[in-house]
């Protein structure tokens, strides 16, 4: 289980977003200021935070500062920055400040999560083994049946997406958020293609070929790594 920190003063964005996350399976504690949010962060009940989204335009000190004493404070926590502004410039500042990422307002819900899985991925441990794939992120190495698989970069962090969800449907959106950071692509054959030569790279490597295909096909909907 794991406790998400939402730092946003519009309950139009907070609440669905609350709801989203706590359907995701986290915990959520929610601040409507950046003074509450450092309250928040500095009480023992909220010691196991392990990512705040954190809007930029908050009515007393704003996301830039708040992530600053975050920083400041020694916390490593991965912050998600929700921001109004497009300039290039203020996204810049934002990392600097300390953020991991970014979403610009208005924003996709299915592509929020999508960020928020992929920073909570980052702390996951960094071998994965489900249904005979093993998955070394450390080494970037993939074996299946204890036989090693070369994979291009893009299927390897497509595997790892899949695997770290392993046994639940992942939407063709949540997928070119995470592995292509661009839910736009949706209409090309950009995933096909790339979900195709991975399939075909996992049963090749078996070592019963009657084994069966660990990614699945949910259709209309997405993919599973059957666990």
């Amino acid at each position: 289980m794991t406790t998400v920190l939402v730092v946003e003063d519009d309950p139009a964005i907070s609440r669905p977003l609350t709801r989203a996350l706590e359907r995701e399976g986290h915990d959520v504690a929610a601040a409507a200021t950046g003074t509450e949010a450092l309250a928040v962060l500095d009480a023992p009940a909220h010691a196991d935070v392990t990512l705040v989204i954190l809007d930029l335009g908050l009515p007393d000190l704003d996301g830039l500062e708040v992530c600053r004493r975050i920083r400041a404070g020694g916390r490593d926590v991965p912050v998600l920055m929700l921001t109004a502004r497009t300039d290039e410039a203020d996204f810049v500042v934002g990392l600097d400040a300390g953020a991991d990422d970014y979403v610009a307002k208005p924003f996709r819900m299915a592509e929020l999560l999508a960020r928020v899985r992929a920073l909570l991925r980052r702390r996951l441990p960094s071998l994965l083994e489900v249904n005979g794939v093993r998955v070394d992120a450390s080494a970037r190495r993939v074996e299946v049946d204890g036989t090693e698989v070369v994979l291009a970069n893009k299927e390897f962090e497509l595997l790892r997406v899949m695997m770290s969800r392993a046994g639940q449907v992942v939407t063709r959106e949540e997928i070119l958020a995470e592995v292509w950071n661009d839910p736009a692509l949706k209409a090309s054959k950009t995933l096909d293609m790339h979900m195709s030569w991975l399939r075909r790279k996992l049963a090749a490597a078996r070592r019963t070929p009657d084994a069966g295909n660990p990614i699945s096909t949910v259709r209309g909907v997405g993919f599973r790594f059957d666990a």
